[in-house]
């Protein structure tokens, strides 16, 4: 019998998935110049879209910046007709900000430039490779994403 696979600590694994991840967005974030938006703006815009409408105070805190910041960055969204301020439904003295069509739209069309530029990547792989990429983002959305407990630092 060969010589046993040594498994690599949690800890080692989870450095490679962050330095890989990194990388991965920084080679793909070239497909956003042609949004015309900021990174910051284009994550907010993102946060809109796949979320939903929200307050001013919880798209600062998913963004993880102060209620200035995202005011400047809803702003500069507002004036290109990306986004739009609406009253609650429930209580009209709320404010939520929400994508409007034009901004699902550019958001979309960025996301499909992200996605395309990756499958040409992932096409050049052989299909072991491919198969064991798609086991391993079957694991990322089942089982590594779901244990992040917000309230944990």
């Amino acid at each position: 019998m060969g010589t046993p696979v040594r498994q690599a600590p949690p800890r080692a694994i989870a450095d490679r998935l962050h330095s890989a991840a990194i990388h991965l967005l920084r080679r793909l974030r070239v497909e956003d110049k042609a949004m015309g938006l900021t990174p910051p703006r284009a994550s907010v815009l993102s946060v809109l879209v796949f979320r939903g409408p929200v307050t001013m105070s919880e798209l600062a805190e998913a963004e993880q910046v102060r209620r200035p910041t995202i005011t400047r960055l809803v702003d500069g969204l507002e004036r290109r007709g990306l986004v739009r301020r609406v009253s609650h439904a429930d209580d009209g003295r709320v404010q939520l900000v929400e994508a409007t069509a034009a901004g699902k739209r550019l958001l979309q069309k960025g996301r499909a430039r992200r996605v395309e530029r990756l499958s040409r990547g992932v096409a050049r792989l052989s299909e072991g490779d491919q198969e064991v990429l798609a086991r391993a983002a079957d694991l990322m959305e089942q089982s590594l994403l779901v244990t992040f407990d917000a309230s944990a630092p």
